[in-house]
C-alpha cells in the first residue's frame, strides 16, 4: 500500500509555471507505476501524464504535450509535473495516482490506479 501527498497547485498567471510534487510512502515506490490526472469543476477526471517504474518511458495527454514534463525521483520516493506556459483551461485539481499493474494501452484510464492523493488545486488567470 501506499500513501499519496500532492503540493505545489496554486495561483498563476497564464503563461507562467508551476512544479507539482507528489510524494508517497513506503519503501517500494519504485514498483509503481506512477500518473497525473486533473479535474476542473463539472467536467470528469481526465489524464494527464504518467511515468513508467523506473522513469524511462513518459506518457502525456495531446493537450499538454510540449509544455509538461513529467519525472521520478525513486530515492526520494517523489514524482514531479512540471507545468510551463500554463492556460486557463489548465485550471483544475490535480491528482497524483499509482498502481502496481497496468497495461500500457489502458493507462489513461483512471480505474487502473489504485491508490490516489488528495489534490492539489491549480488556477490559471488569464
Amino acid at each position: 500500500q501506499v500513501q499519496l501527498v500532492e503540493s505545489g497547485g496554486g495561483l498563476v498567471q497564464a503563461g507562467g509555471s508551476l512544479r507539482l510534487s507528489c510524494a508517497a510512502s513506503g519503501r517500494t515506490f519504485s514498483s509503481y507505476f506512477m500518473g497525473w490526472f486533473r479535474q476542473a469543476p463539472g467536467k470528469e477526471r481526465e489524464f494527464v501524464a504518467a511515468i513508467s517504474r523506473s522513469g524511462d518511458s513518459t506518457y502525456y495527454a495531446d493537450s499538454v504535450k510540449g509544455r509538461f514534463t513529467i519525472s521520478r525521483d525513486n530515492a526520494k520516493n517523489t514524482v514531479y509535473l512540471q507545468m510551463n506556459s500554463l492556460k486557463p483551461e489548465d485550471t483544475a485539481v490535480y491528482y497524483c495516482a499509482a498502481t502496481r499493474f497496468i497495461a500500457i494501452a489502458t493507462m489513461k484510464a483512471s480505474g487502473e490506479y489504485s491508490y490516489w492523493g488528495q489534490g492539489t488545486q491549480v488556477t490559471v488567470s488569464s
